[in-house]
Order: structure tokens, then sequence, then C-alpha cells
């Protein structure tokens, strides 16, 4: 069993292998704080090389995902030393790399709102899920900074030209338009839909091989920085890599013998 760090500022449900990390200041809007960050570090260190937490949700108490960075420490960092400023920058940006590369499957279960730099958090997860009504907005440049750190990952996620214009502009959208543009993969009309679309997506997770699901992860993190005429090399060790490991194995067996592999639960 994984054993998880001690947090106050954000609070780990787990059960059975998934982890629920939930934003716990709900009468602050969920804050990215530092102690928020560093918990959260905390816990992607614990859980990446786990074999038994195989997926991870991150929601926010009070019907409200998170407002983004902490704006009472930035008006300090803004008045202060650079070095300190630049320091705490760059502890958020490992945070998200972190967070991006984690080998299981990450959802983001997003209500009431999703700002800023909380709205990157999310973008560094594998799926997304939404309600209909949250607010969304990458809100950085209407309060005169940049979103430096999540950048690349809004990118990634919205693609190029649709991640320039809502970081540029910071426009307001709400869950439907989220949908539509790509950053948002399922869409619900509740809470109650919301956590439905959850455990199906649980459900599937949980059919599939954790060092499969490691190992393509790693696969697509990796391939755009792969020279072109290598990616077939690169492709193919990664297919061998899984092909003879115990889970590979077990899959091609099962599948020939006509039974569940030994990773697979039941719904």
């Amino acid at each position: 069993m994984t054993q998880l760090p001690h947090t106050t500022s954000i609070d780990l449900d787990i059960t059975g292998d998934w982890l629920t990390i939930w934003f716990n200041q709900p009468q602050r809007r969920n804050p990215l704080t530092d102690d928020v960050v560093n918990e959260l570090i905390a816990v992607c260190d614990a859980v990446g090389g786990s074999c038994t937490v195989r997926g991870i949700s991150l929601r926010g108490r009070g019907g409200f995902f998170c407002a983004g960075g902490d704006l009472k420490s930035f008006e300090a960092l803004a008045r202060g030393d650079t070095t300190a400023a630049v320091a705490s920058s760059q502890r958020v940006g490992e945070l998200l790399a972190k967070l991006n590369s984690l080998p299981q499957v990450t959802l983001a279960l997003l209500e009431g709102a999703a700002m800023a730099g909380g709205l990157g958090v999310a973008c560094c997860c594998d799926v997304i899920l939404a309600t209909s009504d949250t607010k969304f907005a990458f809100s950085e440049t209407r309060i005169g900074i940049s979103p430096a750190q999540i950048a690349r990952y809004v990118i990634q996620k919205c693609g190029y030209a649709t991640a320039r214009r809502l970081m540029l502009t910071a426009a307001r959208f709400d869950g439907t338009e989220a949908q539509e543009i790509g950053l948002v993969d399922c869409l619900a009309n509740s809470s109650e839909e919301l956590m439905a679309l959850e455990r199906h997506i649980r459900a599937d997770v949980l059919a599939c091989s954790p060092s499969a699901i490691a190992a393509t992860k790693a696969l697509i993190i990796a391939l755009p920085n792969v020279a072109i005429d290598h990616t077939i090399e690169f492709a193919a060790k990664n297919f061998t890599a899984c092909l003879q490991s115990s889970d590979g194995r077990e899959g091609v067996r099962a599948f020939l013998d006509k039974r569940k592999p030994s990773w697979q639960q039941e719904s």
C-alpha cells in the first residue's frame, strides 16, 4: 500500500486503488497557496512510483474547483526579492511537470469555477470533466501577470491557436464552450452526472494494465521531443518493453485463454 504524506491544505481520499485529491479551502475558493503546491508535490512524489494507486481524481470542496494562484502571496512577491518570486514560480512549474507526467490516469472534475493556475492544473490531467455551468478563464492578464508556468500545458490541451486566444484575451467562458474548444472532454449537467461520468471512466481505467497505461503516457509525453528519424525505433522499444513485461505476457495469455487478465476488476 502506498504511504501517502500527511496534508493539511488538501484532503486525500483513497478508495481501493483510486486516489481523490480535494482542494480544501472553500472559504477562499481553493487557491493554489504555497502549502497546497508543496503538498501536491509531496503526493505526486509518493504515488509516482506506486503500483497500488491506479488512478487519481482532483476535485474542489464547496462546489468550487480552484481559483488559481494566491493573490495575497503574489502581492508580497511583487514588492519583495526577485529571487524569491522566481523560486515561487519555479515551484509551481515543478508541480505541473510532476502532475503532467504521473504514470497513472488523472482526472480533473470541475465545478463552480476553474480559473488561471487552477485551470492550468486541470490541463495537466489526462481527462477533464466539468458541469455545463462551470466558469472558466485564464485570467492572468486581467490582473497584470502572465500565465507563465501553465502556458505549455494549456497549449498541450487546447492547441496552439485556441490557447493563444484564451490566454491573451483572458476570455471568460462556460462548460459548454469549454467542451466545444476541446478543453473539457466530457460535460455533465449536475454534480451527480459528473460523478457518474467519473465512475464510468474509472471502470475503463481499471480494465487496463497499469504498466501499459504508464508506458503509453511516457510515449505520448516523449514523442514530440523525439527526432523524426528516431520515432520508429523509440516506439518499437516502448512496445517491446510492454509486451515482454509481466502485464504484457499476462494480457496476451489471458486473451488467448479467453479469460480476464489479473489486473481487471469488476465494474
